[in-house]
């Protein structure tokens, strides 16, 4: 046993020396060592005497009552508060992030090695099982080896007390505590003999021994013995071999030198310390100690950070930490539900789900790449119908600082409180809230409105009974140009005609729009109500992709409107179950109402401002363009699935809008909802869907046809030929209105007669409006004979090359 210390040698890797002075120690430096062993050996010495005072202090009522202080349990000693890691995990139990003051896993005894509870004793406090709380003999042995080298060689704590000292730095809130709990000086060392005899009375040594395990630094950031063998070798604590808990255990005595990622020299010399000790104890043969010390050190270090920066899921783990950080279920002030998250050892179990957030993930960055040249960015929030569940939230970007290209710290998919952004602008997706209110109000699909080319609007009231509107202005229909005739809930909703959409408000009623939106949950992503003006079914209030996710996801649901949910359970270090937010559903419109909105949104995707954007299952959506062209949307859904996608500039839509837009060599002239933000949605429902069943819609109830599909055409009487009055008469009787147009020449028509109409002769919706050109005679230099025109000159066929693989030529166009 000589020259090894029992209670782990070396506090830092020194060469070791019996000279106390050299020739070049000055007289300054002799005296200074003299002043701190004297100190040291004083104090040394009343900490003996404490130890020895509840056996030996007898005599005297003063004694007794120190003997009874000092063996008394201490007020407000706990064992409580020592941090552990939470961890977020996705719906399917994986990982997607850590938070952590200190990296700690808990574990019991029965998860840690036999091999590294040896190593550890035999390094730290071999006689741990046979002495007390204090153990006199190792102290004094420590204070004679002290007092011999001229400096502190030896410590003279048992696992007891290391445990103490650690508990309480641990538990420290401020500075100022942990300063108290470090310090130098009999009142320090005194509480800790206190609460050492304490413990080992409510304690047996087996729980104080994996305490200490499960406390003690192990060095470059990992707390506990589980922590720290995930972190250098990538296996739990349960698997260590020998090299491996010899190294661990000879890292806890000065982790800051003998961090084998830093120090490896000096980790791999301490590790052989603890070897030779274990040896020397007979707790290992020395053929195997000697051996093992041979070895190399081998790492295999597995870096675990704190924080969403580094997750899978980025935004989504944001929006989690965010509801816990913000929400007062998980306690009363910010700073205890901070301390809850990153010091309560969590486990939150979240309801994203892995395929749709990597379905979404490639879809939004496939579209907008996350530092593409024209700084655009894109968001989708993908929610579940009839539970509210989240399953995937992403944007183009790292989470990370905005000035950094491709980084931001704002989660455009969520509300300002879940991700700081103020929200955008939605477009015409609001219009869906307006048919919403119409059905609601029992509209047939066939009823029609006039759509004009301009609208003023005026003739509104809010909720609160105020005049709204402007009569200066005038609103159009954006680059559709269908204003001018007639439509039904059907064509106006899959042609997304503005004017249409700001009759319809005026027919159901603006407070009634707004209040069919607040029902299925939206409000301005800043949490304040909805603004209430004319142009409300436009979508000027700046709302989320999350909120609009959820609002459609109740069409899915049938008209059941859930609160969007990301958090499942969450269970504490000790396995207890905490108090979370609740699943919070309620039905808001009847079920036939939100059958009849998923009827008509499923013409969008198939005749619509979206055809071609199909699932090949049901589904059913809406476009959003916002003003000039500065966002653009898609929100649609499933009833399995419900998603919104905002494209647009975080910089200012209306300062950089995608108006001729190129990005990354690739140009779309100007960007409208089914231009960018529809084929994300499709590829990113089709990769979340994949693994799903289809689901079909729920006809409408039958007196949502009373007046017909609102789809149907009728026979366009031909009126070429007739005079203009005869044939605005006929025209109108079939139920079209007419307009009369600038003449033009006709060799065909008579003068004074109709020559042309648009639409031309066939079938048309019933009220189109039909456009009548009447003929002012043939043209100059036309005979009027309605002769054959000349044949052109016949010219040989132009060939063209083989196609390769194909024997033929290609025949001329």
């Amino acid at each position: 046993m000589a020259g090894v210390p029992m209670d782990g040698g070396a506090r830092r890797p020194r060469r070791r020396s019996r000279r106390v002075f050299t020739a070049s120690t000055t007289r300054a430096q002799k005296a200074r060592a003299l002043r701190n062993l004297f100190t040291l050996g004083g104090l040394a010495g009343g900490l003996v005497a404490l130890m020895l005072l509840p056996t030996t202090c007898a005599a005297g009522i003063g004694a007794r009552d120190a003997a009874d202080w000092f063996l008394k349990e201490p007020e407000g000693l706990t064992t409580s508060g020592v941090p552990q890691r939470s961890t977020i995990l996705d719906a399917n139990g994986r990982t997607l992030a850590t938070f952590f003051y200190q990296n700690r896993v808990d574990v019991p005894m029965e998860k840690i090695a036999p091999v590294l509870r040896i190593a550890v004793l035999a390094i730290e406090d071999s006689r741990f099982y046979s002495h007390g709380a204090i153990d006199a003999q190792g102290t004094l042995r420590a204070l004679a080896s002290n007092l011999g080298h001229g400096q502190v060689t030896q410590g003279g704590s048992g696992i007891t007390q290391q445990y103490v000292k650690n508990l309480l730095v641990t538990q420290a809130d401020s500075d100022a505590e942990r300063a108290a709990a470090q310090e130098v000086s009999a009142a320090r060392k005194i509480r800790e003999l206190r609460y050492a005899v304490a413990l080992e009375k409510r304690f047996t040594k087996d729980e104080i021994l994996r305490r200490y395990l499960n406390i003690a630094y192990y060095g470059d950031g990992a707390y506990g013995i589980e922590a720290a063998s995930r972190h250098y070798f990538s296996k739990h604590a349960s698997e260590l071999g020998l090299a491996e808990a010899a190294l661990l255990a000879g890292v806890i005595r000065y982790p800051y030198a003998y961090d084998p990622t830093q120090h490896p020299t000096e980790a791999r010399e301490r590790r052989n310390v603890v070897l030779n000790r274990m040896a020397e104890l007979g707790w290992i043969e020395r053929a195997t100690a000697e051996a093992t010390a041979r070895l190399p050190i081998r790492l295999d270090v597995d870096e675990v950070k704190s924080g969403c920066v580094s997750s899978k899921a980025p935004f989504f783990c944001d929006y989690v930490q965010r509801e816990i950080l913000t929400n007062p279920v998980f306690g009363e002030t910010a700073e205890a539900r901070e301390k809850l998250l990153k010091r309560g050892g969590l486990t939150i179990r979240t309801t994203m789900d892995r395929r749709a957030q990597k379905a979404a993930q490639r879809a939004v960055d496939g579209h907008v790449p996350p530092r593409n040249s024209a700084g655009k960015a894109a968001a989708e929030a993908m929610v579940e119908p009839g539970t509210g569940e989240i399953k995937a939230m992403v944007v183009d970007r790292d989470l990370g600082p905005d000035k950094e290209r491709g980084k931001t710290w704002i989660n455009f998919a969520a509300d300002a409180s879940h991700g700081s952004s103020i929200g955008m602008q939605a477009g015409s997706t609001f219009k869906a809230f307006t048919l919403a209110a119409a059905l609601d109000e029992g509209m047939p699909f066939g009823a029609r409105l006039m759509a004009p080319r301009r609208y003023t609007p005026v003739g509104y009231r809010d909720c609160e009974g105020r005049r709204v509107g402007d009569a200066s202005k005038t609103l159009g229909n954006a680059a559709d140009g269908e204003g001018g005739k007639k439509f039904s809930l059907v064509t106006g909703t899959q042609h997304s005609v503005n004017t249409y959409f700001l009759a319809l408000q005026k027919e159901v009623g603006l407070c009634d729009t707004v209040k069919m939106a607040e029902r299925l949950g939206m409000r301005q992503a800043n949490g304040k109500p909805l603004e209430e003006f004319a142009s409300f079914t436009l979508g000027f209030n700046p709302v989320s992709p999350l909120r609009l996710a959820a609002a459609y996801a109740a069409f899915g649901a049938r008209g059941e409107y859930c609160t969007p949910i990301a958090i499942r359970a969450i269970t504490d270090a000790s396995g207890r179950k905490l108090k979370v937010p609740p699943r919070d559903c309620e039905q808001v419109m009847d079920e036939g109402v939100a059958d009849a909105v998923s009827h008509v949104l499923s013409g969008v995707l198939s005749k619509g401002t979206a055809r071609g954007m199909g699932l090949g299952r049901d589904a059913a959506g809406k476009t959003g363009t916002v003003d000039n062209f500065s966002a653009a949307w898609f929100a649609g859904y499933t009833p399995d699935l419900a998603a919104a996608v905002w494209v647009g500039d975080p910089r200012g839509g209306y300062r950089y809008p995608m108006e001729s837009l190129c990005m990354d060599g690739r140009c779309y002239g100007s960007v409208f909802g089914a231009t960018i933000p529809a084929p994300i949605w499709k590829e990113s429902m089709l990769g979340a869907l994949s693994d799903t069943s289809p689901t079909s819609f729920v006809r409408p109830p039958s007196h949502f046809f009373s007046k017909g599909t609102g789809e149907e055409k009728v026979k366009l009487p031909d009126v070429r030929g007739m005079k203009p009055d005869e044939a605005v008469k006929k025209l109108r009787e079939a139920g079209f209105e007419t307009r009369i147009a600038k003449p033009v020449e006709s060799r065909e028509y008579k003068k004074g007669t109709v020559a042309e109409m648009d639409p031309r002769h066939g079938s048309a919706e019933p009220g189109e409006t039909v456009t009548l050109r009447v003929s002012k005679g043939p043209g100059p230099g036309d005979d009027g004979g309605g002769g054959d025109p000349p044949i052109p000159p016949i010219t040989p066929p132009p060939t063209f090359p083989a196609l390769p693989g194909d024997r033929s030529q290609l025949a001329p166009p």
